[in-house]
């Protein structure tokens, strides 16, 4: 009888595995996770909780566990080690002490008005041009590069200066002594969207 024949028992096992296969391609399809996501710009030192995040559920597979859950995250907080922009999600590379921070804060006097790009969060490089005798300035020269972004204050803000702008940038610890030496001799510094930024 045909239902006994060995060729219908194998078919009938292809079938059934087949779709198996299928409902497992689209169960992990549809599976998401909930991970964490900057509720606004976080830069590198800062010390973030839960309440300074919010979670959202996205389709990520394997690559989940690259990103912080609120299971992961401790009571007290992580320590960020690099610029997370507003919405990105807080990867778990990007946390750790504040010995591994290897970056620090200054506050920028810039000349000219700055790019719409350049907001908190975003990624510039510092830039600066020597006074000379005689009034006006040398050639400008890249004192920092990939410097995070941590607020701009414009004439309303807490800190003032004559052209009305100021900025605040988390700029590498390498990079500090020659951008406080360009503050104090009064050098024209401005702020830069970094390329790979700026062409997005």
């Amino acid at each position: 009888m045909f239902w006994l024949d060995p060729r219908f028992a194998i078919g009938i096992l292809l079938v059934a595995a087949s779709v198996v296969g299928v409902w497992a391609v689209v169960h992990t399809a549809d599976r998401t996770t909930t991970v964490l996501a900057a509720a606004s710009a976080i830069a590198p030192g800062d010390r973030v909780t839960t309440s300074d995040l919010r979670r959202v559920q996205v389709r990520l597979g394997d690559s989940g566990k690259r990103y912080m859950t609120a299971e992961r995250m401790p009571a007290a907080g992580v320590v960020v080690t690099r610029a997370v922009g507003p919405g990105e999600l807080l990867p778990v590379a990007a946390v750790g002490d504040a010995d591994s921070v290897t970056s620090a804060r200054v506050v920028l006097s810039v000349r000219g008005p700055l790019a719409a790009s350049v907001i908190a969060g975003s990624v510039v490089d510092v830039w600066s041009a020597a006074a000379i005798d005689g009034g006006g300035f040398g050639p400008p020269a890249v004192l920092a590069e990939k410097a995070a972004v941590v607020r701009v204050v414009a004439d309303d803000g807490m800190v003032r200066t004559g052209d009305g702008v100021s900025v605040e940038v988390q700029v590498p610890r390498r990079s500090l002594p020659a951008v406080l030496q360009a503050q104090a001799n009064g050098d024209a510094v401005s702020v830069i969207a970094a390329a790979a930024q700026a062409g997005s």
